[in-house]
């Protein structure tokens, strides 16, 4: 394995990487999608020092907050124009509805980029800012995303660290989540907008609960290249995006066809693997299982050749 097998979109192993110029090479035999990488590099370096950044003079008015006036209830969605507490109420377990609505995610989770949806409106820098203080706002998006997770068959049991785990209903909402892809795209919007409006604790447990899922339990395969190649990517902590990448290592088969990770990362990972006692014996020697199948052996054959 090449050591400078490096993706130039991803930060994970450095330890600083402001001012730093790419690593501009490609990523021979390797499966990654780079179009993928880039995407969430740039959501990253999006929501970085939002709230020490004082260059929004050319921001538009608090009037013009149309994500921030939604969540505080002053106004409505377009075009489906539903209030957000009354959206909350009659929308939750409508999964028909959920599935096949597709106008209602980019106001339930604003990001920085734009949707499907062109009545709806990106976040502002400054509009970021002043969700983030708002404890109202918030609240009511973490109820929203405890509807969705509702809706994908997991639920919430912890909000101050953000853990989640299958719901009762999770066999039947597995096999809708696992069959249409657009879904995909919605994890990944409600995890960039998670991180960007001061809720990234909630990032990690739900991208956790996902790799368990698709590489241990061998559950939403449809949903395991967008897993690693999408979620893991958008939390925001870098500390916890390596136990993840490593909690993925570990648990991916084959270990050799990991490409989510630099090129020393994987080199060491698979030198570290290789040395573990119980798959290799001391010196090179056998393993022991080995050394006990050859004992039995010898046994075997001297009660035989006794016989005789």
């Amino acid at each position: 394995m090449e050591l400078d097998d490096e993706c130039e979109f991803d930060s994970t192993w450095e330890e600083e990487y402001e001012n730093k110029t790419p690593i501009k090479k490609i990523c021979r035999k390797s499966r990654r999608n780079r179009c993928a990488a880039k995407d969430m590099q740039e959501f990253r370096h999006s929501v970085r020092n939002l709230d020490d950044d004082d260059d929004d003079d050319e921001e538009p008015g608090e009037s013009h907050f149309y994500n921030l006036e939604f969540y505080r209830g002053r106004k409505t969605s377009s075009p489906d124009d539903f209030h957000i507490d009354k959206f909350h109420k009659q929308w939750k377990g409508r999964y028909d509805k959920l599935e096949n609505c597709h106008s209602y995610i980019q106001w339930l989770f604003p990001i920085q980029e734009p949707g499907m949806n062109w009545r709806a409106h990106v976040l502002t820098k400054k509009e970021i800012k002043l969700f983030r203080k708002d404890e109202e706002a918030k609240r009511k998006l973490v109820e929203s995303y405890k509807l969705m997770l509702d809706f994908y068959g997991i639920r919430l049991v912890n909000e101050s660290s953000g853990e989640v785990k299958r719901a009762n209903n999770w066999e039947e909402r597995f096999k809708d989540l696992n069959r249409y892809s657009h879904n995909n795209l919605r994890i990944t919007r409600i995890l960039k907008c998670l991180g960007t409006l001061g809720l990234q604790h909630y990032q990690a447990p739900l991208v956790k609960f996902f790799l368990h899922e698709t590489l241990v339990n061998g559950q939403l395969q449809h949903v395991k290249q967008s897993v690693l190649d999408y979620f893991m990517f958008a939390v925001l902590d870098k500390s916890e995006r390596r136990k993840l990448v490593r909690f993925a290592f570990n648990h991916f088969r084959p270990q050799d066809q990991f490409v989510w990770g630099s090129g020393r990362f994987r080199h060491e990972r698979h030198v570290q693997t290789s040395r573990v006692p119980s798959c290799r014996g001391h010196a090179g020697s056998p393993p022991k299982k080995k050394k006990k199948t050859e004992h039995r052996f010898n046994i075997k054959s001297f009660i035989c050749m006794s016989g005789r």
